[in-house]
């Protein structure tokens, strides 16, 4: 799964490299023998931005760090490039700008099932106008109040008003950060409502770093159950999934 995720990223246009950080040896072995690059790091670490900041420090004039979950296999490469030109755009643009610029751009997707909503494995995100995250949570978010008091719970309101999902966004595992931010990110120690929801992008919102949200090009995946790996084989098993991208058959055919 862990090899599907770099393939994935290395499937883009603008990563230029993938690297695999991980505190088992077990995981270095096997993707490094899937033919992938691979970083042994401190088991110390209590976020995965945390490890990611430990290798992009040894990593010379990369002004721009993607990190991608492990567990995300189905993350699509347009997604990913999508998030990375938003980066580039805005630190382009910076020299022009009165207000402060964006240190991480992150990816959501619509929520189309209303047990997704009330699922505190599936991490909320409240967006605003200009697509800058104002929270994150595993909580539904924003709370419907008038309907919930209307049909007398949660659950009956979204069952008596489908169109009560449209308002939930779903976060995905895609962080693309600034190399000062991400450096930064990893000194500071974690926050109260980081460690209440068990959620590091809120270290970051705390601090005052402006996330930038944008919508995925394509839905994915988050094994954190076994469920959702059953899910994830099903579709990977399907006619119409394709598990590698033409760019990365192309560096087979050329090897």
């Amino acid at each position: 799964m862990i090899c599907w995720v770099a393939e994935r990223a290395l499937a883009t246009r603008n990563v230029t490299r993938a690297i695999v950080a991980t505190d088992d040896q077990r995981i270095v072995d096997a993707v490094e023998s899937a033919g992938f690059e691979a970083v042994l790091t401190s088991a110390q670490h209590q976020s995965g931005t945390d490890r990611i900041a430990e290798v992009a420090a040894a990593i010379a004039g990369a002004e721009i760090i993607v990190n991608l979950q492990g567990d995300e296999p189905l993350i699509s490469p347009e997604t990913i490039e999508r998030a990375v030109a938003m980066m580039q755009a805005e630190i382009t643009r910076e020299s022009n700008r009165t207000d402060h610029g964006v240190g991480i751009v992150t990816t959501w997707e619509p929520i189309d099932s209303a047990a997704d909503v009330v699922n505190p494995d599936v991490v909320k995100i409240v967006v605003d106008e200009n697509e800058n995250a104002v929270y994150f949570s595993r909580s539904p978010i924003p709370y419907p109040r008038e309907a919930v008091r209307t049909h007398g719970g949660f659950e009956a309101a979204l069952a008596n008003e489908p169109g009560l999902l449209a308002k939930f966004r779903k976060h995905t595992g895609l962080y693309v950060y600034r190399r000062e931010v991400l450096l930064a990110f990893s000194q500071w120690p974690q926050s109260e409502l980081e460690r209440t929801e068990s959620l590091e992008q809120l270290r970051a919102l705390e601090r005052g770093v402006r996330i930038k949200a944008i919508q995925a090009t394509a839905s994915s995946i988050g094994v954190d159950t076994f469920a959702d790996l059953q899910r994830v084989r099903e579709i990977v098993s399907s006619s119409e999934f394709q598990v590698s991208s033409s760019k990365h058959l192309l560096r087979q055919l050329e090897s």
